[in-house]
């Protein structure tokens, strides 16, 4: 697939996390650069390991840190792009073959055999996220980046379809418009890290991309420059401070403070010797605090993060990748922040692992472009340089034809939800079909 065009203009990603919604409001330049004009973070409120739990709370964290992102901006926004962390995200591939008579391949034929491959996907209860075309053949000959403008007989595609849970979209899509907010376009979680923390030599080399988030934890890899596959683990990092806090029976809120402050997967000779203050679940603030070894924190840690990359690896074996994908992987995450689990992930992974963070956006503050904020980040990338799948644009001549005929002033008013568009598309194509067949 050839090099996407670049967007320019104002792009606003909305990252519903379990533990955190984070908000970007950025600018893409005419040039393809990107400066980000506003940031907005709040502590989210009724989600749990990626799904919807309470849609009153998460609705009022999404305005929190909507609103933030809009004051520091200074711009309001209407329309978003928008993670899918939950779901069960799941890869398909398929293989589709058009015929097309010699003549030259041509945008249409392109939508055609990509419309084709979505029509592919199966499964009520799913719902398609991605379709992503890996790569394209011509008269059986592979290796094609982009046919367009080359002539054959038959065209061929390998498509990579990313779909999830259709309840967990429908779930998350109607908190969003409740928010008053458009979905411009849904992203899986992985897809949007991969984007984020990456960099081309990685994914051209192949790269497996790990996000250790609050609620899930979730794996993309990439080949070629594609990504090829996308899973997801129910555990994260609100896993280990509950661990804490059951262990040591102090409240979550210290726990998740004695994991980051002093959390750790690799023990030391010192640990016995160094004592925390833990305050006990239901004492008074004034009592004095029970004191325990740092060993006890670590001995509590290790275990479940051990279980959490055990997962990582066995779904990556189960889906053939574990070595066929080479020996890089990049972990990112508010999770990948824990003393010693980079070497910890490469003795699991048997793989070469650095800690990722979002690559460098100009106007980026500091305090958000840690590895919490990956995949945020990633979603602006992902706007930025066009990766919206070509089935639904539409072709420069059948918009012309389109606009033939069609009165002035009507047509421009806003319409809600994605049923309009849906009935639009429809018309679309079966007067494409018209066109091609009579």
């Amino acid at each position: 697939m050839s090099k996407a065009k670049t967007r320019t203009g104002l792009i606003a990603a909305l990252d519903v996390g379990t533990t955190k919604v984070a908000c970007f409001i950025a600018h893409a330049d005419d040039d393809g650069s990107l400066r980000v004009l506003g940031v907005g973070n709040h502590r989210s409120r009724g989600m749990r390991s990626g799904q919807v739990a309470n849609m009153e709370e998460l609705e009022g964290s999404i305005r929190a840190a909507v609103d933030a992102a809009e004051l520091m901006a200074n711009q309001r926004i209407q329309k978003v792009l928008v993670n899918v962390s939950g779901g069960h995200p799941r890869s398909q591939k398929v293989e589709v073959d058009l015929a097309v008579a010699g003549h030259e391949i041509r945008d249409r034929d392109v939508r055609r055999i990509l419309e084709a491959g979505r029509g592919q996907h199966s499964g009520d209860d799913r719902e398609l996220v991605h379709c992503i075309p890996i790569g394209y053949t011509i008269d059986g000959t592979p290796g094609i980046v982009d046919p367009r403008g080359m002539y054959g007989d038959r065209l061929g595609v390998d498509i990579h379809l990313v779909s999830a849970a259709a309840g967990a979209i429908r779930n998350l899509s109607t908190v969003v418009e409740r928010s008053h907010l458009e979905i411009e376009a849904l992203v899986v979680s992985p897809y949007a890290s991969g984007l984020a923390c990456a960099v081309e030599d990685e994914k051209e080399m192949g790269v497996t991309v790990i996000d250790m988030g609050g609620g899930t934890t979730t794996i993309s890899v990439f080949q070629d420059g594609h990504i090829v596959h996308v899973d997801s683990v129910a555990v994260g990092g609100n896993h280990v401070t509950n661990d804490i806090a059951k262990g040591l029976s102090t409240p979550v809120a210290n726990a998740e403070r004695l994991k980051t402050v002093y959390g750790s997967v690799i023990a030391t000779p010192a640990d016995d010797r160094d004592l925390l203050k833990v305050p006990l679940v239901g004492e008074e603030d004034d009592t004095t605090p029970n004191e325990v070894p740092r060993s006890m924190l670590v001995h509590i840690v290790r275990p479940r993060v051990e279980e959490t990359l055990e997962l990582v690896r066995q779904h990556l074996d189960q889906a053939g990748l574990l070595k066929a994908v080479g020996p890089r992987c990049v972990i990112t995450g508010g999770g990948s922040q824990l003393a010693g689990l980079r070497d910890l992930a490469e003795t699991i992974l048997e793989k070469q692992v650095r800690l990722g963070r979002p690559l460098r956006i100009k106007g980026l503050p500091e305090s958000v472009s840690g590895p919490a904020f990956s995949t945020v980040a990633g979603l602006v990338r992902y706007a930025a340089y066009d990766h919206v799948e070509t089935p639904q644009q539409a072709d420069p001549e059948e918009q012309r034809s389109a606009q033939k005929g069609k009165p002035r002033g009507k047509g421009k008013g806003k319409t809600k939800g994605r049923s309009g568009s849906g009935v639009s598309a429809g018309i679309a194509r079966i007067s494409q079909w018209l066109r091609e067949n009579f």
